[in-house]
């Protein structure tokens, strides 16, 4: 591991915690929200909840690990000889990049057909992009970490394609109260994971020693808060609009809770 200063240290765990506790609170935001959707849309919230649930739980693991990697004792610090695991981003993003984007299809309520298609080729491909890209991100040299990064744009790209060009007449459809919202919360989506890459990068960079881990730790952090509390808030603000316009302030308080 590279020698981190006690700075570093502290900002990476600083960093941790406050992410776990905005993925958990995000989590009681999300499924309580649930009460405030029509019936068509509190999959979505379930789905969007579950994301954050599950970040917060890979989130926590991770702050043991780093504090279990490292001891700082009268202002010195040590490596204790146990290896920081980054493996649990790559099984949170296995399971949460998929579902991110699940919810927002589900959120736009297109026909089962045309849901369960862009799903499951949207799901794949997030799916194929965090495999791809995990060898990478453990390689011991920037040679094989530039092959698996490339290899990882190739299903990035096809994402941000039907993003932007397979879900662009779908909008068009939705109420206009919640058009813009929706038009917000895939332009966040394409940023949130357009940085990803630009943190994959930072070994490539001027930076060393334990500014490297650190800007990886602290990049990775601040994209996963906005990609999954972030565009949870679109997707929930979207569910009330849609919810409010297609059932109406009555019809929705009569709606079904479950």
């Amino acid at each position: 591991m590279e020698q981190i200063t006690v700075g570093q240290f502290g900002l990476v765990y600083n960093a941790f915690s406050f992410t776990f506790a905005a993925m958990a609170a995000g989590t009681l935001f999300f499924w309580f929200g649930r009460s405030q959707v029509g019936a068509a849309y509190k999959t979505a919230l379930t789905i969007t909840g579950l994301v954050t649930a599950i970040a917060a739980y890979h989130y926590f693991r991770i702050f043991e690990s780093w504090t279990a990697a490292y001891d700082v004792k009268d202002g010195v610090i040590t490596a204790t000889g146990y290896a920081f695991n980054d493996a649990y981003r790559y099984v949170d993003w296995l399971l949460t990049v998929p579902l991110l984007l699940i919810e927002l299809v589900l959120v736009m309520r297109l026909s089962q057909k045309e849901t369960m298609s862009k799903a499951t080729r949207l799901g794949f491909a997030a799916a194929l992009m965090i495999i791809l890209g995990y060898p990478g991100e453990i390689a011991a040299d920037n040679a094989t970490r530039a092959l698996w990064g490339t290899l990882s744009t190739i299903p990035f790209a096809y994402v941000v394609w039907q993003l932007f060009s397979g879900l662009g007449s779908a909008i068009e459809r939705q109420p206009e109260s919640a058009r813009g919202l929706i038009k917000q919360a895939r332009l966040l989506t394409f940023a949130s994971w357009g940085f990803y890459p630009i943190v994959y990068m930072i070994p490539y960079t001027s930076l060393s020693g334990g500014a490297v881990e650190t800007g990886i730790q602290v990049g990775y952090t601040i994209a996963d808060v906005i990609a999954k509390v972030g565009v949870g808030i679109l997707v929930y603000m979207i569910a009330v609009r849609k919810s409010a316009a297609e059932y109406g302030e009555q019809g929705l308080s009569a709606a079904p809770t479950k």
